[in-house]
């Protein structure tokens, strides 16, 4: 399939199709297109976002019945081969050999190299080895020193995941401020945002940006525009004094209260009447995981609030009521909430 061609068939599945490179166009168009295809043919649509449950149970799968079809003896040697040179010709030949890429996004409707990078994730024995020590901070100032952004260098030489290591850094960079926000912190932050916004909207839609420079109010994008993702590290730099994940959830903070209109939704009566509404539908969803909830209808049906706000919300309702909440999944989680909760919560109302 030539590039203009899998670019066109490849918009039925990705809607943002048109701002993907033309090298991982080709690689889509080889690993993917035939796969969404077949997908569509059974009535699953193409996902992103957070994989389910049921989806993380079926990469580990994939990936130990590659392992016992190859003899590869670990995963970590099939998902981190350059961590093991002398093992690597071997392995990538049995790759090539046994159709890597098919295998492991067998059953998967979502492109593949998303599905590699979560196999790698759940299966890197680097990712999960507890909170850095003072000496471990002071190595990855050292190693930035000498190799920049350079994460996967980095990962190797502290044995840490590309990931890790590249939040901890952004963490520890500068000296962070852990205590409440000032009006000189949170005027920066909503600066710094508003910088963004009006570059994706010159670039998305010229026009827009004079109806933006004339608002007097903060409320200057409606909320489909102000819940989109954000280029947080930018964000970061720009307010100095606090590291990117404090900067998403002061944002987040800022968008319930701009957003909600003055409402007091999480107090007396109010809070009493969220939490019962927000229980009732996601028990009329009959969601089996968090990501089959439509989170921005249920945040419109909250009261025009932004997704996070309904998420976080139902997080401390799991945490405040459910006892092994951790030990059950979603759709019991819900059940309980549904059976043994809202009436008592419908009574103190």
């Amino acid at each position: 399939v030539d590039l203009d061609t899998a670019r066109q068939e490849l918009e039925e599945f990705i809607p943002h199709v048109k701002n993907i490179s033309d090298s991982s166009i080709k690689k889509m168009a080889g690993r993917d297109l035939m796969r969404f295809k077949e997908f569509k043919k059974q009535g699953m649509a193409v996902r992103f976002g957070r994989f389910t449950q049921k989806e993380n149970k079926q990469i580990k799968k994939n990936v130990e019945e590659f392992l016992a079809l190859t003899g590869i003896d670990s995963a970590e040697k099939l998902l981190f081969t350059s961590r093991y040179p002398e093992d690597k010709d071997t392995i990538h030949r049995l790759k090539i050999e046994h159709h890597f890429c098919e295998k492991i996004s067998e059953g998967i409707p979502r492109p593949w190299r998303l599905i590699y990078y979560r196999a790698r994730k759940i299966f890197d024995p680097n990712n999960y080895k507890g909170r850095y020590t003072k000496e471990e901070k002071e190595q990855l100032k050292k190693y930035q020193a000498l190799h920049g952004n350079d994460w996967k260098k980095i990962s190797e030489l502290m044995s840490r995941s590309n990931l890790s290591v590249a939040r901890k850094f952004s963490e520890i960079k500068s000296a962070i401020n852990y205590g409440p926000w000032t009006e000189e912190e949170t005027q920066k932050l909503m600066s710094a945002v508003k910088d963004v916004m009006r570059r994706k909207l010159t670039a998305e839609n010229p026009s827009s940006v004079s109806s933006l420079e004339q608002s007097d109010t903060d409320l200057w994008i409606d909320r489909e525009q102000l819940d989109q993702p954000l280029p947080w590290t930018e964000i970061e730099t720009q307010v100095g004094s606090r590291y990117w994940r404090q900067c998403k959830q002061k944002w987040n903070s800022i968008l319930t209260s701009k957003l909600t209109r003055g409402q007091k939704l999480s107090r007396g009566s109010n809070g009493l009447r969220t939490k019962i509404t927000l229980i009732k539908r996601l028990y009329e969803t009959k969601a089996e995981d968090a990501n089959e909830v439509n989170w921005d209808e249920l945040s419109n049906a909250i009261g025009d609030v932004p997704r996070t706000y309904v998420q976080s919300k139902f997080y401390r309702l799991k945490v405040s009521f459910v006892p092994l909440w951790k030990r059950r999944t979603f759709s019991e989680i819900i059940d309980y909430l549904y059976e043994k909760t809202l009436p008592d919560l419908e009574e103190k109302l």
